[in-house]
C-alpha cells in the first residue's frame, strides 16, 4: 500500500492546524512548518475545503482553520477527500474484483487488507495525533503481523 503524497500531505496539514486552532494559519507557513512544496498545499487545501476539513478567510487577518472538531476526523477521511477511493487494486474498488481460477481467492485477500487499514488509519483522528497519541492497535503493530 502507498500512500499518496497528497495524503501525507493533507493529514499533516490538519495536525499543524488542530495543534494551533486558536487563529487562522496560512498555507505559507503550514508549508514552511512542514516542509511542504506551497504550490502542491495549495491544491491540497482546495480538496480539504470542499470536503469541509478547513474552512478560510481572505485578507490580511485570513488564513485557514480546521473545519470541524477534530477528534471527528479520521486520518482514513481525510486520504479518501483528497485521493478518493481508499484502496484501489489497478483502479478498481476490492469490493469488485473477480479473478478467473487460481487466482480467484486474491480478491479476498485485498478486501481484507483494506479492512484492515481502514480499521488503523479510521481510527486515527487528527486530535489523537496533533496531541501526539496516535491510536495504538494491536493490529496496528509490527510484531502483530504475521510473517
Amino acid at each position: 500500500m502507498q500512500i499518496s503524497a497528497k495524503a501525507d500531505y493533507a493529514v499533516r496539514a490538519l495536525v499543524e492546524l488542530a495543534a494551533d486552532s486558536g487563529r487562522p494559519l496560512t498555507c505559507e507557513s503550514i508549508a514552511s512548518s512542514q516542509d511542504i512544496p506551497f504550490r502542491f498545499l495549495k491544491s491540497v487545501f482546495r480538496d480539504l475545503r470542499q470536503a469541509g476539513l478547513v474552512r478560510s478567510q481572505r485578507g490580511c487577518e485570513g488564513g485557514y482553520w480546521i473545519g470541524r472538531d477534530a477528534a471527528a476526523i479520521s486520518v482514513a477521511e481525510v486520504m479518501t477527500a483528497v485521493d478518493g477511493e481508499f484502496l484501489t487494486v489497478r483502479g478498481e474498488r476490492p469490493g469488485d474484483l473477480r479473478y478467473p481460477g487460481a487466482a480467484a481467492s486474491l480478491p479476498d485477500l485485498w478486501r481484507a487488507a483494506e479492512a484492515a487499514a481502514q480499521a488503523v488509519l479510521g481510527g486515527a483522528t487528527i486530535a489523537q495525533l496533533a496531541a501526539g497519541a496516535a491510536r495504538e492497535t494491536p493490529s496496528a503493530r509490527p510484531e502483530a503481523v504475521p510473517a
